[in-house]
């Protein structure tokens, strides 16, 4: 059944993926960005497809529009992005969601919030699983985001329980492939950036932290199984599988055949020695878990990466002076 799909965020990372496979899947999709960290160039492929728009929106304004379903992934998600402009996280994720209820009530729809795995904070529990409060800091470096997405839910379960709005909630861990933000200073980006520019692979203390990363074509499967279930509780999607930052390093430098040497540097201040998602709920409940091995995930955002790098290196701006133009004819009088 083909379904009026709006996604909020459709133009970022995960977003334009998303919009990629509701598209291929025959859907009508309306894509709402206001390219604050999205980009024009992530869905321009699906410009002028009959049933695909694109509207420059930003969801802290409200929206009147007839949907079916709405993605809300409107959010800056990379430290960067989102300790950048503190204020505008805090307003997207909550001002904008709370706007994406109303609409979801007015016009009947079902929502799928982008939440995050942030929402347990630095966690003393491992793996998290849903039933995990968290831990924190309301005043931390991360507040903006963590607390942000954490109300996100509040306002989820308020409107459901108030207004009968259907909801749906993710948890998203850690996720990597093509369109992901370079210099999101996440460990596979700065990794791929650093073998790629022959510069050395900066491993924070030891390097027996480990991470888990799942890949955007896992979690966009997850993020529409989940849409179309019937499970209203929060769900994480995530990738159990743990690697050390060694190993990252180690393979990635690897697969992009560098040169480059591997350098310990002293730990950073706040680096989470662990997080791993427990997606048992999501296994038995929607019958997802990731399937993309991590070498070829890596393979795909490598390639990625390159293009990037090179496009880049192509389409720098360089000022040159301009020749000043002789007007023809008579001179005009401003």
């Amino acid at each position: 059944m083909s379904h009026t799909l709006q996604i909020t965020g459709g133009a970022g990372f995960v977003g334009s993926h998303l919009t990629d496979k509701l598209m291929m899947d025959g859907h009508e999709v309306t894509v709402v960005d206001n390219f604050f960290t999205g980009r024009k160039r992530n869905v321009e492929h699906w410009i002028g497809h009959e049933n695909f728009e694109l509207i420059n929106h930003d969801v802290v304004e409200p929206l009147y529009i007839e949907v079916d379903q709405i993605y809300h992934l409107a959010s800056p998600a990379s430290p960067p992005n989102y300790m950048y402009n503190p204020i505008k996280t805090l307003k997207t994720n909550t001002i904008g969601t709370l706007n994406m209820l109303g609409l979801a009530k007015r016009v009947g729809a079902r929502l799928l919030l982008a939440s995050t795995s942030e929402v347990y904070g630095d966690p003393e529990v491992h793996p998290q699983s849903e039933e995990y409060w968290g831990h924190v800091n309301p005043i931390g470096p991360r507040a903006c985001y963590d607390e942000g997405k954490r109300v996100a839910e509040t306002m989820c379960y308020a409107y459901m329980k108030q207004e009968g709005v259907e909801v749906r909630v993710a948890r998203i861990f850690n996720t990597f492939g093509p369109r992901m933000h370079m210099n999101d200073g996440r460990v596979v980006s700065n990794f791929i950036l650093q073998a790629l520019q022959g510069e050395p692979l900066t491993v924070y203390g030891s390097g027996s932290q480990t991470r888990a990363f799942q890949y955007v074509s896992d979690l966009v499967n997850g993020l529409v199984v989940l849409m179309n279930s019937n499970v209203s509780s929060p769900v994480n999607l995530g990738n159990p599988e743990e690697h050390t930052i060694l190993e990252f390093a180690q393979l990635i430098k690897d697969l992009v055949g560098s040169g480059s040497e591997i350098q310990f540097l002293s730990e950073a201040q706040d680096d989470p020695q662990k997080r791993k998602p427990d997606i048992k709920k999501a296994k038995l409940m929607l019958g997802w878990e990731p399937v993309v091995p991590l070498e070829e995930g890596l393979n795909k955002a490598i390639h990625y990466f390159r293009k990037e790098l090179e496009y880049q290196a192509n389409n720098q701006y360089i000022p040159k002076p301009k020749p000043a133009r002789i007007k023809k004819g008579r001179t005009r009088h401003n």
